[in-house]
């Protein structure tokens, strides 16, 4: 059965519009449909909690500014997009509940295809890979 709901997530860095055409393309081929999230770690997750101040603004900026660059983002492809989420929490485990709320058959995922230590050490896509409810695409980002 080919892909009828491909979820797209995007870190909405200069490399996101490669990963997203990748996801277009599919979209295209298979006549599925395409939703876009973007994960804003919450602060709170990233520095264990331990942040002595209150990052209320901080965080309602990084929302407003993924907002805007989604938007950007969304544009620029050539397919109509059925659903943008921009959400808080794990990056992977908010993937991971947003593929399986969507009944999702494919998340796909830029890769920067580290090598080495960053490698043994894991990534997003690895860790998207891990626990995913649904196949998982890395498509590898290069530097234009």
């Amino acid at each position: 059965m080919p892909y009828q709901h491909i979820v797209l997530a995007v870190d909405l860095t200069d490399y996101s519009i490669q990963v997203a055409n990748k996801a277009a393309a599919l979209c295209k081929s298979f006549g599925g449909s395409l939703t876009v999230i973007h994960v804003i770690e919450s602060l709170n997750y990233a520095y264990g909690g331990d942040v002595p101040i209150d990052i209320t603004d901080i965080q309602e900026q990084l929302e407003t500014t993924a907002k805007e660059r989604m938007s950007v983002l969304v544009d620029q492809l050539d397919i109509p997009v059925q659903d943008t989420i921009i959400t808080q929490g794990g990056i992977e485990s908010e993937i991971h509940r947003i593929a399986e709320e969507n009944s999702s058959d494919l998340i796909v995922v830029g890769s920067h295809g580290r090598h080495g230590l960053a490698l043994l050490l894991g990534s997003t896509a690895n860790g998207v890979l891990h626990g995913a409810p649904c196949d998982v695409l890395a498509v590898r980002v290069h530097k234009s």
